[in-house]
């Protein structure tokens, strides 16, 4: 899964670029398209490091133009209920309703022609053979290549059995990875002698390639005969492959230092990849200085055992999967491997606790960033709590701790599986449930399931106020009141809000959420008709926002200015306001956030004189809508925008023009729809669209004003 932040359909330009890059196979490759032309599901085969990966991501390359494109990485997924979420992610799905992950899934994908290409999940076969059928089944329009060690096992799978390289290819890789090193290997004879008895498997030349810096091919080639013997031990009716395979491993681990083979042995407890710091924290001690990691790890990538590669989170380091599982076999056989895994857990505790704080800093978006290429070991940590005895409080802390990417980085789903399943546990630790019962019951006020989001809540406050917790109080209230706005309840939202507000002053509280509760309060006062209590309210929250540099509660403050701006006849200042607004919103993968400013965005594009991209925007929002959990068009406040711009744009275009534009938007992808948004200008200005009526009561029925939070704390709660 490519790229920490991509929110719309892939592209081919998303395929691994060190494996679309590999030469040679072309054989191979006619062969796997002529496959993928008559079946919809044609699995490559093959030993553990003869190139599966590589040649599925080279024919998904070449595969059809008009074809949807993502590669979906399921080696590093534990869990086979995880299964669904990885393709989720890979495919940047983004869903806030209660369907479960394959029924978005579906919905998605219904009526696209796409190709979905899954990578090592001969672990989780069966979870994946019986999403892949249903997919197959419901979709006509996709097709899945898959590469694993083991076929699916479905109706109508082709298989496709890989070779390894022929001597040429294998020779052609050798030299194309001793180019990168150096001066190209003179030693002709002795290089394809050596890829001879490593049987043409590209993992093990590669591995060999990466030893030219000390050894030459004539020395490689001599090691490795003084080791076949030795290191083909182990299951006598293996194939010689397998064989092979790991005696190039355990060769090139036998040619380490001593501190060499105990870091390529811990770095085996990570999912995927990791960063240097995590290394240093998780690997250090016990004969490896953490000072002395940086050198050790270096050592590893010049010998091919790890791979750099650089991302939005920054630089980062991949174990290949067979490389992974040998070092994972030796890290059992020295008897370290629960320390080893209690580490990664603890570092990854700390590191969602340190996230958790920082969201509400200037660094938020690399918080953003840093949870996303976090998120295979985050899901390994989880697990870790939720399995082991007597870690489950910990499991409810890092689920509730993890608030901001479920619910400010689109992850509902995911998030209440492991907030539900973490509460199916008796922690002992009252603090460390009630924050995943609060946090459970906002996800699921954000869904739109409002009867488990108030069982949760209510639980939550009734706990919290006999054990005198009064954070948990004040955030299961708050939440409570969240509910009643996306209910149309504004009364008793506004009641419920006020006094959050000032439980949240009591206890020095400021956060993101306690500004997130200062804008739905502005919303309940400006749905009940006072604009300059509301516009106070959301300066407050602007001033507050850009002092500690948070961009999420803050683009939701930008929507009820622009509203405001909006409503008062000023749609240049509300088109500058939401396209802010919507900037942040698509960067936190935040759809409840994007749809609410397309929708409004549309009503002001309609005001100033176009009314046909405003049609068009919303086409595109119709098609968001379904995957957003809060009820909005069942809310006469929410919906009013919606209701006006059609009125609008029917009129001004009639009906079928206007049905056309929609049917334009619709097909927009969510990346496609932004970009629009963001770009359009230049039309003709008109007058503003009347204020809303009905729903939205004049601006005469003001209240009392609420004072602005100043309270001191910042952070959440800590684990119990």
């Amino acid at each position: 899964m490519r790229g920490p932040q991509r929110p719309g359909p892939a592209t081919r330009g998303d395929l691994p670029p060190e494996l679309t890059a590999f030469v040679g196979r072309s054989a191979e490759l006619a062969g796997l398209a002529e496959a993928m032309g008559t079946a919809r599901l044609v699995t490559v085969t093959g030993v553990g490091g003869v190139g599966k990966s590589r040649l599925a991501v080279r024919a998904a390359a070449r595969s059809a133009p008009g074809d949807a494109v993502w590669w979906v990485e399921l080696s590093p997924v534990r869990d086979p209920q995880s299964v669904h979420y990885a393709l989720a992610e890979a495919l940047g799905l983004t869903d806030h309703t209660t369907r479960t992950p394959v029924e978005a899934l579906c919905r998605h994908l219904a009526g696209r022609r796409a190709l979905l290409v899954l990578d090592g999940f001969e672990h989780q076969v069966e979870a994946v053979a019986l999403l892949v059928s249903r997919l197959l089944r419901e979709l006509p329009g996709l097709r899945v290549l898959a590469a694993g060690r083991r076929p699916l096992g479905l109706a109508g799978e082709r298989l496709f059995p890989l070779a390894p390289l022929s001597g040429d290819e294998a020779v052609e890789l050798f030299v194309d990875r001793a180019r990168r090193q150096g001066p190209e290997p003179a030693d002709g004879p002795a290089v394809r002698e050596l890829c001879e008895r490593l049987e043409g498997l590209p993992l093990a030349v590669e591995l060999a390639a990466g030893r030219l810096r000390a050894l030459s091919p004539a020395q490689l080639l001599q090691r490795l005969d003084d080791r076949f013997r030795l290191l083909t031990g182990g299951d006598r009716d293996a194939l010689p492959r397998h064989r092979a395979l790991r005696t190039a491993i355990g060769w090139s681990h036998e040619l380490c230092t001593p501190a060499e083979r105990l870091l390529w042995a811990r770095l085996s407890v990570f999912a995927r990849t990791f960063d240097l710091e995590a290394a240093e924290y998780v690997c250090s001690g016990d004969g490896l200085a953490a000072e002395d990691v940086l050198d050790v790890l270096s050592e590893l990538l010049a010998q091919s055992v790890l791979t750099r590669e650089e991302g939005p989170a920054g630089p980062r380091y991949r174990m290949l999967d067979t490389v992974r599982e040998y070092g994972c076999d030796w890290l059992e056989a020295t008897g370290d491997a629960p320390r080893l895994r209690r580490r990664h857990r603890d570092w990854y505790l700390g590191l969602a606790t340190w996230c958790e704080l920082d969201w509400f800093s200037p660094r938020q978006r690399e918080v953003a960033a840093r949870v996303e290429a976090e998120l295979p070991n985050l899901r390994v940590a989880l697990e870790f709590c939720l399995t082991e005895p007597d870690e489950a409080h910990l499991g409810q802390y890092l689920a509730g701790s993890l608030w901001f990417c479920w619910a400010g980085c689109g992850r509902l789903s995911e998030g209440r599986r492991w907030l539900e399943r973490s509460l199916e546990l008796d922690s002992g630790y009252e603090r460390s449930r009630l924050k995943a019962l609060w946090v459970l019951g906002y996800v699921a006020v954000l869904q739109g399931d409002t009867v488990p989001a108030l069982a949760a809540l209510r639980e939550c406050r009734e706990q919290a106020e006999q054990v005198a917790d009064g954070a948990a109080v004040a955030y299961a209230e708050h939440r409570t009141g969240c509910l009643a706005l996306v209910t149309d309840d504004m009364a008793r939202a506004e009641t419920l809000l006020r006094s959050a507000l000032e439980r949240y002053r009591e206890i020095g509280e400021l956060n993101s959420n306690v500004l997130m509760g200062q804008v739905e309060l502005a919303m309940a006062r400006a749905f009940q008709g006072d604009l300059p209590d509301a516009v106070r309210l959301c300066e407050d929250v602007r001033r507050v926002c850009e002092d500690h540099g948070e961009r999420w509660a803050r683009s939701y403050a930008l929507y009820v200015l622009a509203y405001a701006a909006w409503r008062d006849g000023d749609p240049v200042a509300a088109r500058e306001l939401l396209q802010d607004c919507l900037e942040d919103a698509h960067t936190f993968r935040d759809l409840l956030g994007s749809v609410l400013c397309i929708e409004l965005l549309a009503l002001v594009t309609a005001g100033q004189g176009d009314p046909a991209e405003a049609a068009v925007l919303q086409g595109a929002a119709a098609r968001l809508w379904p995957s957003v959990g809060l009820p909005l068009f069942g809310s006469a406040y929410y919906n009013a925008p919606h209701e006006l711009c059609e009125t609008a744009a029917r009129q001004a275009l009639g009906d079928g023009r206007y049905e056309e534009c929609v049917r334009e938007g619709a097909r927009l992808d969510r990346d496609a729809v932004v970009a629009r948004a963001l770009g359009h200008g230049g039309v003709r200005p008109l007058p503003a669209l009347p204020a809303p009526r009905g729903p939205v009561p004049s601006e005469g029925e003001a209240g009392r004003r609420e004072p602005a939070a100043s309270p001191t704390r910042k952070g959440g709660e800590t684990a119990g």
